[in-house]
């Protein structure tokens, strides 16, 4: 009866030690790959990505920034700091491409299209409407960015 318990008792803790190891996250090392390798050539920081498009409504580039959180962890979309208080929303061009979640606050380069949302405001003027009298404030347009591949810097 006793080695009974002791066998019990050894199995639970074998067993909870196993889980305990099993729920901590893995880490990314320096270097990981998410889809393509990204390019270093020309890169710019997120926050400056807004100012170097300027006019121009999409561009190919190279960005590095801070994940900010990943919101869909399966299809690969996620946040980027871009200084500021703004955001670029991202996702991953190819399907099946996914994010563990664990890369939230780390430092990534990613390659892919930059471009400018547009607003109604930006639409009607478009289209030949009258616009409206107020006039609008001088808005920035908010960044999206369609990526190719994703590499953990920091």
């Amino acid at each position: 009866m006793m080695k009974r318990v002791i066998f019990f008792a050894a199995f639970l803790l074998l067993m909870n030690s196993q889980n305990g190891f099993a729920q901590q996250p893995v880490k990314l090392p320096h270097g990981m790959v998410f889809g393509t390798k990204p390019s270093t050539v020309g890169l710019m920081p997120a926050s400056q990505l807004e100012s170097f498009m300027g006019k121009r409504t999409r561009i190919t580039t190279a960005i590095v920034g801070k994940v900010l959180k990943v919101t869909n962890t399966k299809e690969g979309w996620f946040t980027i700091d871009a200084g500021k208080g703004k955001v670029i929303d991202a996702r991953f061009k190819t399907e099946g491409v996914g994010l563990p979640p664990n890369i939230k606050g780390r430092e990534v380069i990613i390659s892919g299209v930059a471009t400018k949302q547009f607003n109604a405001f930006d639409a009607q003027r478009e289209a030949g409407s009258k616009p409206t009298p107020q006039k609008q404030p001088n808005q920035q347009q908010p960044l999206s960015f369609e990526a190719v591949g994703l590499m953990v810097n920091k």
